[in-house]
């Protein structure tokens, strides 16, 4: 599967007991990988053992990207811009509590934006489908994983697409395969809701994730999945909607747990699983995904007892 993620960039993840704002903190551990959504999709697609290439930019005169990519055996195809590449500074408490701070993306006079969807094009040549997946970069109009599905589409290939508020809604008119926003992103970009809860709450919280789903859905989705952390996921197709309810997992780290479902949902998809089961797997794999101390890590034998822990999916 191809993996499309212009938004690229070194994760420097540093462990210490308290982040306590305006004053000196000290670390107890710092380590720096290949970062950006799609980076930790195709992590766990290696673990699934489907084959996959990620697509995204990378600094000309910096070869610590490609080089800690090619350390874990992901293929790359790069975008080359010039300057710095981004960054993105994640600080994990004692506690548990995780604050990330996402860089920008290099400057649009950095690169040359044309060059991207002929890239894509180009890789897609060889790929059973398509993913889309983190922001985009500055200057990348809110259309740009529109795009790729359309170029996914001429091929008669699936694309699957995980963006920002602002970009999964310019991308539901090119009818994405699958959209797989939490609840907090699918409330922005629907009814314009500002914050975005890390963990939702409320007594309505199953009907919320089921009209939303309904709602992407009725904008274009062929598949709208709405998250909504432990406790679980809802699901619309024109078959109808679904609830499934999520395992109850010890947590260590919950970064790229969104990214691990949408890699374990497309795997069972492109396997032939019937839409439910596939969110089905994907939420197991998510929940084996956070009980790895490292955030978008999987181990695989965790797969298969998560998934005999969830409840079946059930019609809304």
């Amino acid at each position: 599967m191809l993996v499309v993620t212009p938004n690229t960039c070194l994760d420097v993840t540093t462990w210490l007991g308290a982040l306590t704002p305006g004053t000196v903190s000290r670390a107890t551990r710092t380590v720096t990988v290949a970062g950006g959504k799609g980076v930790n999709v195709c992590r766990t697609l290696r673990v699934l053992r489907r084959e996959h290439r990620l697509l995204g930019l990378a600094p000309r005169d910096d070869d610590r990207l490609p080089t800690l990519l090619a350390a874990e055996g992901c293929a790359f195809v790069p975008v080359p811009h010039d300057g710095q590449g981004r960054l993105s500074l994640i600080f994990l408490e004692d506690d548990g509590r995780a604050t990330v701070v996402n860089g920008l993306g290099p400057d649009p006079a950095a690169w040359d934006r044309d060059a991207l969807l002929p890239a894509v094009e180009a890789a897609l040549v060889d790929a059973p489908a398509v993913a889309c997946s983190g922001s985009l970069p500055p200057g990348l109009p809110d259309d740009t994983y529109g795009r790729v599905v359309e170029l996914a589409h001429a091929r008669g290939l699936e694309a699957f697409v995980d963006g920002s508020p602002a970009v999964l809604g310019a991308a539901l008119p090119f009818e994405p395969d699958l959209v797989s926003p939490n609840l907090g992103e699918a409330e922005a970009l629907l009814h314009g809701r500002a914050d975005e809860a890390v963990e939702e709450t409320g007594d309505d919280l199953v009907d919320r994730c089921v009209a939303a789903a309904r709602d992407l859905h009725g904008r274009g989705a062929r598949r709208a999945v709405v998250t909504a952390g432990s406790h679980g996921a809802a699901l619309a197709t024109s078959a109808g909607a679904w609830w499934l309810g999520a395992a109850r997992v010890p947590v260590a780290n919950p970064i790229g747990a969104g990214d691990s479902f949408l890699a374990g949902t497309t795997d069972a998809l492109l396997s032939g699983a019937p839409d439910a089961e596939a969110v089905r797997r994907g939420m197991a794999v998510a929940a084996a995904a956070v009980q790895h101390p490292s955030g978008g890590m999987l181990d695989a034998a965790l797969v298969a007892p998560a998934l005999a822990a969830l409840p079946e999916a059930v019609p809304a």
